[in-house]
């Protein structure tokens, strides 16, 4: 459990597909898939914070976006945690594996759509669907969370006109939101395994630690072809 939440904090960090590391693990141990999403998602928060500090350097001059969208992000983590907790598992079943696989899509298509943004004065509609786009996203997140790293880098790419290392810094701030407000409601209102979900909590700080040094130094080409590559084994794994 250790050796898989280490590898998913440094790929939450790059990529943000770690969950489909830690989640099938602690089904393999035995714990029920509501309980195994549950400590997932509140043992991975420290993972996404690391991978964000690991990006402090990409993140400036971002306070602003940081500040609005993780609110947004927030606010999705919290109605996606009680969604999870009000509905049915099979809500979702057929919904997930679209919409990260939309998100590979708009990710392969990232370029065109930054410089056709950057040609257009920003406006109000942009802004509104940006901060739609975070919600439902920190909202997907506190649900279940695969790949909901990528479905940030989808979103993002499509509004910001910023690099791939930097809207990847912004992106580890959104996840910390999303799943730290979804951990508050499962630590209350959840049944948590807590000796998994701690191994997975310092083991996954260290892994995004290790992410982020790794993942600054990529070519925006690898970069993208690594987010590409996990969303679509999200895909595969959810279909299958």
């Amino acid at each position: 459990m250790a050796a898989v939440g280490f590898a998913a904090g440094a790929l939450n960090a790059v990529a943000g597909s770690g969950s489909l590391l830690t989640f099938p693990t602690l089904l393999a141990l035995g714990y029920p898939p509501l309980t195994a999403n549950v400590s997932n998602t509140v043992g991975l928060v420290t993972g996404n914070i690391s991978g964000a500090v690991g990006y402090r350097r990409e993140l400036a001059g971002q306070r602003r976006n940081a500040i609005v969208l993780g609110a947004c992000s927030l606010m999705g983590g919290l109605g996606g945690a009680v969604l999870l907790l009000a509905l049915p598992p099979a809500v979702f079943k057929v919904v997930v594996p679209a919409l990260i696989l939309l998100a590979v899509v708009l990710l392969l298509l990232q370029p065109r759509l930054a410089r056709r943004g950057a040609a257009r004065p920003p406006t109000t509609g942009r802004r509104l669907g940006l901060w739609a786009a975070t919600v439902a996203t920190g909202i997907y997140g506190g649900y279940f969370g695969a790949a909901q790293g990528v479905m940030f880098m989808a979103a993002l790419g499509v509004f910001l006109d910023e690099s791939l290392q930097r809207l990847t810094g912004l992106k580890n701030v959104l996840a910390s939101a999303a799943n730290g407000a979804a951990s508050v409601v499962f630590i209350f209102w959840a049944k948590v395994a807590w000796e998994p979900a701690l191994v997975i909590a310092i083991s996954s700080l260290l892994g995004g630690q290790l992410g982020a040094g790794l993942g600054r130094k990529l070519p925006t080409p690898v970069l993208r072809a690594i987010i590409v590559i996990g969303g679509l084994a999200a895909v595969v794994k959810l279909l299958a």
